[in-house]
């Protein structure tokens, strides 16, 4: 049978070739044709651009996501007959990267001493260790298992939270999300890797963030639903000694008044602490199109109902 492919990216060509380079049997990759959209079973898409085509596809039958998150295509208007599958086992290093990046530089005053530099002053200051320190992980899945990886090389105390609180290898402790605010008031680092789901939308708002210690560092890294912005920016004047660092929110880009910009305790980047690599997600695809061919169930499939 011959599977015929769209490409729904910002990045086409680059895919186009790359794919071209695979030789994938019996894969015919289309062109942007309005009639593409009807007749491919096969779609290689951003979340964004497929949603508004979606209903369109007559002969959908699997839709590979080229993003982790795929919360845009989880809309009940939308049709939910088809096999969805999305990007993971990837953005777990460059996660611990940005997370121990920042997190090091943190605790080891490298702003201070280059602020010093600057004034010419040999002045030795006070750093925390990782070591002994807790972190508390919002999520549990491949990302947040490679960070507790990282956090324990430098001896750092590892509690996960998930849905059902189930046993996680890697972890000192995993324990249910109902059960969220007995464990913020120990973590010395809180990092939220969850989902957009209707179950994680703010999570951390105004009555859980004041349950953190006041020198608490918070990692938002997941989806930004989870983060209650304007609560935060309000504790953030209150507690000088507290720290964020966020990578992802409700709006993006971030509009240019909201306050938490002027903030000094955060640091906000453009939702770029995991950017996927186009080879690599050539990969996932390649391996699931293997799997497609031989009837086999698909890695990375998303339940519909779960939302991931």
């Amino acid at each position: 049978m011959v599977n015929k492919l769209l490409l729904l990216t910002r990045e086409n060509e680059v895919y186009r070739d790359l794919l071209i380079k695979r030789n994938l049997t019996d894969l015919v990759i289309l062109g942007d044709s309005p009639n593409s959209i009807t007749e491919a079973n096969i779609w290689f898409a951003e979340p964004s651009l497929a949603t508004p085509l979606l209903n369109h596809a007559r002969q959908l039958r699997w839709l590979q996501s080229t993003f982790a998150g795929v919360d845009k295509l989880m809309s009940p208007k939308l049709r939910q007959d088809y096999q969805l599958t999305n990007v993971r086992g990837i953005f777990g290093p460059l996660m611990s990267e940005y997370l121990f990046g920042y997190l090091l530089a943190h605790n080891r005053q490298h702003q201070h001493y280059h602020q010093l530099q600057q004034q010419r002053q040999w002045q030795p200051g006070h750093y925390k260790t990782l070591q002994g320190q807790q972190l508390l992980l919002l999520g549990t899945g491949s990302i947040a298992q490679h960070i507790a990886t990282t956090a324990k090389h430098f001896g750092m105390t590892v509690i996960g939270i998930n849905r059902q609180g189930q046993a996680i290898s890697g972890f000192d402790l995993v324990d249910k999300i109902d059960n969220l605010l007995l464990h913020l008031p120990e973590a010395d680092v809180i990092a939220s890797v969850l989902p957009d789901t209707p179950a994680t939308k703010n999570i951390l708002n105004r009555h859980s963030l004041a349950r953190l210690k006041s020198d608490a560092v918070l990692f938002n890294l997941g989806r930004g639903n989870v983060l209650d912005l304007d609560a935060l920016a309000a504790q953030l004047v209150l507690k000088p000694d507290q720290q964020a660092i966020l990578d992802v929110f409700n709006q993006e880009p971030l509009p240019s008044n909201h306050p938490i910009w002027l903030a000094a305790n955060a640091i906000i980047t453009p939702h770029v602490a995991a950017p996927s690599f186009p080879q690599q997600i050539i990969d996932v695809f390649s391996q699931n199109y293997a799997l497609w061919c031989n009837d086999q169930p698909l890695n990375f499939r998303v339940d519909f109902e779960k939302g991931y």
